[in-house]
């Protein structure tokens, strides 16, 4: 039992060591190859707070665990909304910028219903995740397309020094040690998973929705509760939806790409994981309803909402 815990402790530990390298690394190269910030920020940043969770729920289709990997973006997205985003406004009332409000967390929850109605048939096949993938290419296409189109009307940004081979030789081995790190520490937290769930004889489903989501979505919880303590707050809400957007689109089209089986949802997830993880976004469109600030009552709300849901899967 100890030696589970130490496994999966060593596991998330990993994961986040893993996903700040890989995102300081591919940062750094990004600017190396002329990316503006803004564009990477929207695409590199925005892969490497889910790494964890991609790295998680691959290696666990691989495997064979499909409860698990479906559980752990179900978990991850739900814990992101209730868990995340209420504590971070229970620190500070959150500001939510207008394009947030107005088009990302509509996204968020068409992709949330997107997933149940693929999901409703039992599971998510290949050609399922083919979709996703193709909606992420679309998403990103929209997003860079959006940044440039900002970058036209705020002028170009100061000339920056062109970086040295040295420095972008230290880019690519923290990009690659980031990487290395995410497998292991993916490796583990899995196995150690699986092994937990055996032991106290509870389902992997149950395991992936709170031990292995909660671990995953450990970066994203920092990021937005340090955001927010430094009075970026705009950051920690957008962080939290950008988080769930990739989630769907790209680890779990990837995952149901990668799996040599199709993943099967259970009776639990289809009756109760989807329907929360859609009124969680729901929650979330509702506190964000306007440009405005998501206050702390809002907050305390979200964390209710999902300690409940904890309580409900222990029953």
């Amino acid at each position: 039992m100890w030696t589970t815990m130490l496994w999966i402790g060593l596991g998330v530990v990993l994961l986040i060591v893993g996903g700040e390298w890989l995102v300081r690394g591919a940062s750094r190269l990004g600017r190396a190859a002329r990316i503006s910030p803004l564009v990477a920020g929207l695409t590199i940043v925005a892969f490497a707070t889910s790494a964890p969770e991609f790295a998680v729920s691959v290696r666990a289709a691989l495997s064979g665990e499909v409860t698990l990997a479906i559980g752990n973006v179900t978990g991850s997205n739900i814990a992101n909304v209730g868990l995340i985003l209420g504590l971070s406004a229970l620190a500070a009332p959150l500001h939510v910028p207008h394009q947030l409000a107005r088009f990302d967390v509509r996204v968020m929850l068409g992709l949330f219903v997107l997933m149940w109605v693929l999901g409703a048939d039992g599971g998510f096949s290949r050609f399922d995740g083919l979709v996703l993938l193709a909606v992420l290419a679309l998403y990103l296409t929209m997003l860079v397309v959006a940044a440039r189109r900002l970058e036209h009307l705020v002028g170009e940004p100061a000339p920056i020094t062109p970086p040295t081979r040295r420095q972008i030789g230290e880019a690519a081995v923290l990009t690659v040690t980031g990487l290395v790190l995410l497998v292991l520490g993916a490796d583990r937290l899995v196995t150690g998973a699986v092994d937990l769930a055996r032991v106290l004889g509870v389902s992997e489903r149950i395991i992936g929705l709170t031990i292995v989501a909660i671990g995953t979505s450990l970066p994203e919880l920092a990021a937005s509760v340090v955001a927010t303590v430094r009075g970026e707050r705009e950051i920690a809400v957008g962080n939290v939806v950008g988080s769930n957007v990739f989630n769907i689109l790209g680890v779990l089209g990837t995952t149901t790409v990668a799996a040599p089986v199709e993943l099967t949802a259970t009776a639990q997830t289809l009756s109760l994981d989807f329907p929360v993880m859609v009124g969680a976004g729901l929650a979330c469109l509702w506190v964000c309803r306007s440009s405005r600030n998501i206050t702390r009552i809002e907050g305390a709300a979200l964390l209710t909402g999902y300690v409940a849901y904890l309580l409900v899967l222990t029953l």
